[in-house]
Formats: structure tokens, C-alpha cells, sequence
């Protein structure tokens, strides 16, 4: 089992999610539930469209973390 990095961004009126692991792989959804899951279908029709065209998996290469800052 792997697991990559998502990045999750508000647009003003939904979500969107990008892989940066996995080049293209984006999703929308109204909520955050409904993003996150949309996402992780996403990653896996992606994953397999490269298993159906004999390609390798990228590895997850992405690490984050959160940073406090004074505002």
C-alpha cells in the first residue's frame, strides 16, 4: 500500500486536490468530505491506468507538514 501526499485548497465556492506525487491526478467537490473522497477515487483510477499500461507506480516522494508563523 502506498500513500501520497494531497494538497487541499478552498476556490472561493468548492474544493479542488491535487497529487503532487502523481502529475495531473485533481479532483473538485463541494465539501471536504466529498473532496477527499473524490480524490482518493481519483488516485485510483490513476493508479490504475498506469498498472492497465504497464507503467511503474510513482513513489510518494511528497512529504508535508504545517508551520506555525505569527500573522
Amino acid at each position: 500500500m502506498k500513500e501520497y501526499a494531497v494538497v487541499y485548497e478552498w476556490a472561493n465556492t468548492n474544493y479542488s486536490a491535487y497529487v503532487p506525487d502523481l502529475p495531473g491526478c485533481t479532483s473538485t467537490g463541494e465539501t471536504l468530505e466529498e473532496i477527499q473522497k473524490n480524490i482518493t477515487e481519483a488516485i485510483q483510477i490513476y493508479l490504475d491506468e498506469l498498472r492497465e499500461d504497464g507503467l511503474p507506480l510513482p513513489e510518494p516522494t511528497t512529504h508535508v507538514s504545517m508551520v506555525q508563523v505569527a500573522a
